[in-house]
């Protein structure tokens, strides 16, 4: 038997393993260190396949409605929750799947392409719990990521503030040491699940004369004192993923909830997003491969001038160019979730290359969907227009896209390392 197919289990951010929930056996690992591969392994496509199935039964059905309420998808969540997807990367020691870092964006991928909403589910679960797995304490691992692993909670990530987007060591928000803990003051900006999620990782000024070395990560419950939400933001997209501001007045955070050591939360806030922008190219190729899935069968069944539009050369010219798109896309996002995997020394790279060439793609795809359905496309009975809606977020969170491509290009010009 190759050791591709054998089961193992390993130390990383993730972990290997089986997952058992409710007496049903879920394979959520499993590959050999080299992920660099043309084709999955029979224990990812099993993966897909399963992730498939929960999706199109009980979380596409949801979709328009979430759109259309701008709710939360509760019934999704339930779904993903029963069969391990909702947080699918929490190693087994804490109650996880223990899904590697390919399974894992396999998930979202396929999440996506029901509902993007519904994926920021698995993807934020990572986005808030990685500083954790990088950088926490036996104590804050053993605390937060067993409720998460087991569906009783939902972990958000609290970087960008209103000064300070795309310039995060500008930001405003304080902790200062005061007793055995520390006080809490700022307020958070555009925080995906902002007030479903029962914990936060927040990054704060510790020390505000030393820029990023003053930076340092705790978390925060929903429950603490002084912790509020704004109204939930009036989006273009994925308007069943709550966004909110999230204000601290005088919350006391004991010490114990700081992650990593005092100064090295900035740090820690690249290196997730390293792992992280990943997850956004999975969501950005999920949401253009439902498009395509949905173009290609309303062309078939569409006819005019006495013929299916499929028929039309102009029209095949325009599926090929998405689904090649599609694929090269798929190839990249694959390669940098083995990287993921791994934590090679060049996963800044591709991160930002895959997360950046996805959600570009996603963006021309969705497009062009809308395009093939003609007037029809353009209105909310068919699902290519919120597509094209919640493709292009991918665009701008995690970074935009012009952020990317300074990470690529400073990336290439150090050679990589």
């Amino acid at each position: 038997m190759s050791t591709a197919h054998r089961w193992v289990r390993r130390s990383s951010l993730s972990g290997y393993g089986v997952s058992r929930r409710r007496g049903f056996r879920r394979t959520l690992v499993l590959v050999s260190n080299s992920f660099d591969l043309y084709a999955l392994s029979e224990e990812h496509q099993a993966i897909r396949e399963a992730v498939r199935d929960v999706c199109d039964a009980k979380v596409a059905p949801n979709a328009g409605d979430v759109d259309e309420l701008a709710e939360f998808p509760k019934a999704s969540y339930d779904a993903l929750k029963a069969s391990d997807f909702h947080a699918p990367h929490i190693p087994e020691q804490y109650g996880g799947a223990g899904a590697d870092a390919l399974a894992t964006v396999i998930v979202i991928e396929e999440v996506a392409r029901a509902c993007a909403s519904t994926s920021l589910i698995p993807a934020v679960n990572k986005l808030g719990s990685l500083p954790l797995l990088l950088s926490g304490s036996d104590e804050v691992k053993d605390r937060y990521l067993p409720p998460v692993a087991a569906g009783d909670a939902m972990f958000s990530y609290c970087l960008s503030e209103p000064e300070a987007g795309s310039d995060a060591v500008s930001m405003k928000t304080r902790a200062v040491a005061d007793g055995d803990g520390f006080v809490l003051n700022g307020v958070k900006r555009w925080i995906t699940n902002a007030g479903v999620s029962d914990y936060y990782t927040v990054f704060a000024l510790t020390d505000p004369n030393s820029r990023s070395k003053g930076i340092s990560a705790f978390v925060v419950e929903k429950s603490d004192d002084g912790v509020s939400f704004g109204a939930p933001e009036k989006k273009l997209g994925i308007k069943g993923s709550p966004t909110r501001e999230v204000y601290f007045d005088n919350v006391r955070i004991p010490a114990g909830r700081l992650i990593g050591e005092l100064g090295t939360g900035f740090g820690t806030a690249m290196a997730t997003l390293d792992h992280t922008r990943v997850t956004i190219a999975a969501q950005a190729l999920g949401i253009a491969q439902g498009a395509l899935d949905y173009a290609l069968g309303y062309v078939k069944e569409r006819k005019q001038f006495g013929k299916a539009l499929a028929e039309f050369q102009g029209l095949q010219f325009m599926l090929a160019d998405m689904g090649m798109k599609i694929e090269a896309a798929r190839q990249l996002t694959y390669a940098a979730g083995a990287r993921s995997e791994r934590n090679d020394s060049d996963l800044t790279y591709f991160g930002a290359a895959a997360k950046c060439f996805a959600s570009d793609v996603a963006m021309a795809v969705t497009t062009d969907a809308v395009q093939l359905l003609g007037g029809y496309g353009y209105t909310h009975d068919y699902p290519v227009e919120r597509m094209m809606r919640d493709a292009k977020i991918t665009q701008i969170y995690e970074g935009t896209n012009q952020v990317q491509r300074i990470v690529m290009a400073r990336q290439l010009l150090k050679g990589l390392s």
